[in-house]
């Protein structure tokens, strides 16, 4: 199959061609069009409101809400949900590309990531004449949200393999949810079969809340699981027992794809969201003594300043 490769591979990668979708966006309710198309090595991961002619770079300091979903940009150019769409591209190791959308939403599909995986899988992937710099985290860092036991914790530590590990606990009052775990390494093996068709979801409860302050206009049973109390709404229930944990690992892999470039590290998190996931990115690249660059030693001048462009100022300087 066309663009089935580990993700810890040493080279940059992009797409052979371009390709899209149309869809509606989860919040906006309103019709989005995607496109994925090829981009250069160094270029990194870049979002393009074609609408606007405005190129985002996806970039955990370019995130400027994350209620329900990561959004990049600001009020004038936003793009939202963008979590789903960099999952996909993160775990099939896919470092450089442009993501157009034609509005301020990436489209929800299913809900998952599973349909923009099989969109790479058909414009294929190809690796560039350029080797990858990877951050390695050096040192634990972990933020917090609330207080007491059950308080709501994320954390980077350093890994034991060449790439990221990952392991995500979650407690909800919902009896359909309740507690879950699950951690794995993540490969891109991995995440098609485990995390890929992970569906979002929500309570029955929050719904009529969510779309009366603007979210969630675009949700339906296709594209989201509705739990309500012990019952799963939606008529083919769940794709797995633990489905919810799934979709929430897949968020967590597609918001620190926000970093710049691959991961060396470990992540954990107690019921973290799209918020502490970001938070413990700009709280790593505060800190110049928790990561550094490897393997930047046989790599040219010219890859290393496409890496170094990726990340924020004060990252560079540090």
């Amino acid at each position: 199959m066309d663009g089935f490769f580990p993700i810890d591979t040493a080279r940059a990668r992009t797409l052979k061609s371009a390709i899209g979708c149309v869809g509606v966006g989860l919040h906006s309710g309103l019709r989005a069009s995607l496109t994925l198309r090829p981009a250069r090595a160094g270029d990194g991961i870049v979002f393009r409101r074609t609408d606007l002619g405005i190129d985002i770079p996806a970039r955990f300091d370019a995130v400027t809400d994350t209620r329900l979903c990561t959004a990049l940009g600001d009020a004038d150019a936003r793009i939202g949900t963008i979590e789903h769409v960099m999952a996909a591209l993160a775990a099939l190791g896919v470092t450089d590309a442009v993501v157009e959308v034609d509005g301020p939403e990436v489209p929800i599909l299913d809900g998952s990531a599973a349909p923009f995986v099989f969109l790479l899988d058909c414009a294929g992937l190809v690796e560039l004449a350029a080797p990858v710099a990877k951050i390695e985290v050096l040192r634990t860092i972990r933020v917090t949200d609330g207080e007491g036991p059950n308080a709501a914790w994320a954390e980077l530590s350093p890994g034991s393999g060449p790439g990221l590990e990952a392991e995500l606990s979650i407690d909800f009052g919902a009896t359909a949810i309740g507690r879950q775990a699950l951690s794995m390494p993540v490969t891109e093996e991995g995440f098609r079969a485990v995390l890929a068709d992970a569906r979002t979801f929500t309570l029955a409860e929050d719904i009529a809340r969510l779309r009366s302050v603007g979210l969630a206009r675009g949700g339906s049973l296709a594209n989201a699981v509705v739990v309500d109390g012990p019952l799963v709404v939606n008529p083919g229930g769940l794709r797995h027992a633990d489905e919810f944990v799934r979709h929430k690992l897949l968020d967590a892999v597609g918001d620190l794809a926000l970093a710049g470039a691959p991961l060396r590290a470990r992540f954990r998190g107690h019921r973290s969201g799209h918020g502490l996931n970001n938070r413990v990115l700009r709280a790593l690249f505060a800190d110049p003594s928790a990561w550094r660059w490897v393997e930047e030693q046989e790599m040219p001048v010219a890859a290393m300043a496409g890496a170094t462009a990726r990340l924020p100022i004060a990252a560079v300087a540090a």
